[in-house]
């Protein structure tokens, strides 16, 4: 019953939320070509969704390598939806990559809309890396970052796969550097039967950039093989702290 009340309230809450953005981009297109405010709106969204249950609790490590006077391509580890709206607590204006069929979501796929976010078919490979380069390097130039799930799917296991490249050619393409994330308990936020974990605890890693000028001079391939191992070494850790903690 109480989860089916904060789904109720989630769904009030949205399209509040939805109605300011839309006023907001027509408000402030004129001189908000990066969608900032729009941006700031869903991060106010995203405060309330995870601050009004008393018992969960997110912790963020590493917030201070997201320099806001910069733009990057963000690539963070996939498990759950809960990835999307964590990534909120990052002090940074995004757009997501995110495959077409998100967009015909209820409220997700409006608020992508209204956020500017990149809509690739990903049952065209090469078509997809092509306009998530063309469209990300726009959105970059007008002082935005990039937010990419390189593994290009949920993970079933909650370990990081192989990393696709397009994010990496990205970065090279725009000239900007790479920050990875790497997030720990969106997978146990809600259950497999639909109901909230309400004592549920989620940890977002931000590690050092890779800087502009390494990812220039690092083939895409290695590039993605780098990041994917960083990232991979820095979940086993935070994984090996919380069982640590458990004993």
């Amino acid at each position: 019953m109480l989860s089916a009340l904060y789904y109720l309230f989630l769904v009030a809450l949205c399209t509040v939320f939805m109605l300011l953005s839309a006023v907001a981009l027509v408000v402030c297109w004129p001189f908000d070509k990066a969608r900032r405010t729009v941006h700031e709106l869903s991060r106010v969204l995203v405060r309330i969704f995870f601050f009004i249950p008393p018992f969960w609790r997110q912790r963020v490590i590493g917030r201070e390598y997201a320099d806001r006077s910069k733009s990057y391509v963000i690539v963070l580890n996939h498990n759950t939806v809960i990835d999307i709206p964590a990534l909120y607590c990052i002090p940074l204006n995004f757009r997501w990559v995110s495959k077409r069929e998100i967009f015909k979501v209820p409220f997700f796929g409006q608020f992508l809309v209204l956020h500017g976010d990149i809509c690739i078919d990903r049952g065209r490979a090469a078509e997809a890396k092509e306009q998530m380069v063309r469209e990300g390097c726009k959105w970059i130039r007008r002082g935005a970052s990039v937010a990419v799930f390189p593994e290009g799917t949920r993970s079933k296991d909650g370990e990081i796969h192989r990393f696709k490249t397009g994010a990496f050619a990205l970065a090279k393409e725009a000239g900007v550097g790479i920050l990875p994330v790497v997030l720990d308990g969106t997978a146990t936020l809600i259950r497999k039967n639909f109901l909230f974990n309400w004592r549920n605890r989620i940890t977002v890693r931000v590690l050092p950039p890779v800087e502009a000028a390494a990812v220039a001079a690092t083939e895409v391939h290695e590039l993605a093989q780098q990041v994917h191992d960083d990232m991979a070494a820095a979940l086993a850790e935070i994984k090996n702290e919380k069982l640590k903690m458990k004993n």
